[in-house]
């Protein structure tokens, strides 16, 4: 596909902020970047050191090259959400689709569609990591072939549960990887401490069988090992028998756990392992 209104590019116009848009991104940061150590993952925290995203928000083109120098990923504007197939090249050839817009500043601690602190904050310091830059380039080549076998909702269930809302095993305890947590400041403290959700070790057939919903903090999220066995699950899967048996099989409703399950519980407090119950 080629660059340009084609794929639902558009110009960011950097240049068009208004310094109460850039204070609202500032705003933000700062709030994210004051609570995130020891509870984001390593690689989003170096990311975020590599990019250096604290002076507003920030230019793509600038952001582009450093990005494409580590990865070869880049970031390129749309206007807000994109038909599945055009997000799902974008992917496969290393260019991650960013709303331009940014949410006003009562809106901070909510916002339906992803703005351009949720989709540069939440993801981009995730694609100066080669394993997950790889997983990403790999899930769209996978959207690609999912559209063509009608299974597109299953596979949107694995990017919910990943991308989105993943949670990461360490030495060191639960670790947020999945940007909508990392760009919300109540449900990163929520996905680690709070009670009521089940986290449950991931499984790419589970996740799969697995609904979400989208306006609410989550009530359940699943755990990786690691970045690279969730690379590795998905490069090496074939996708094809899998769908066949999904096209069969029920789903699982949100609080079903099954016999299989492996069920993790919440921190008490920063730093605190993880314990399998």
């Amino acid at each position: 596909m080629a660059m340009g209104a084609m794929d639902w590019t558009v110009p960011q116009n950097w240049a068009g902020y208004t310094p109460a848009e850039h204070n609202v991104w500032t705003t933000l940061y700062r709030r994210q970047i004051s609570m995130l150590p020891g509870l984001a993952c390593d690689a989003f925290l170096q990311g975020l050191e590599k990019l250096d995203l604290s002076a507003g928000i920030p230019d793509f083109a600038e952001l582009s090259d450093r990005l494409a120098s580590l990865t070869g990923w880049r970031v390129v504007a749309v206007p807000g959400l994109v038909p599945d197939d055009v997000f799902y090249d974008h992917l496969a050839n290393r260019r991650f689709p960013a709303g331009r817009f940014i949410r006003t500043r009562d809106q901070l601690d909510y916002l339906q569609e992803p703005d351009v602190f949720h989709d540069v904050f939440g993801h981009v310091p995730m694609l100066t990591d080669p394993v997950f830059a790889d997983y990403m380039q790999a899930y769209g080549q996978g959207g690609l072939r999912a559209l063509g076998m009608g299974r597109l909702r299953n596979l949107a269930r694995l990017y919910w549960y990943t991308v989105e809302f993943g949670l990461l095993e360490t030495t060191d305890g639960l670790r947020i990887y999945g940007a909508g947590i990392l760009s919300s400041a109540t449900e990163s403290r929520f996905s680690l401490y709070d009670p009521s959700p089940d986290r449950i070790a991931f499984g790419l057939k589970r996740v799969m069988r697995t609904p979400y919903a989208i306006n609410d903090f989550q009530k359940l999220y699943f755990v990786v090992r690691s970045l690279q066995s969730l690379l590795d699950v998905t490069v090496q899967t074939d996708f094809a028998p899998l769908y066949a048996d999904l096209a069969v099989l029920p789903d699982i409703p949100i609080g079903t756990i099954l016999q299989e399950d492996h069920v993790l519980s919440p921190r008490r407090h920063t730093g605190e392992n993880m314990t399998r119950v």
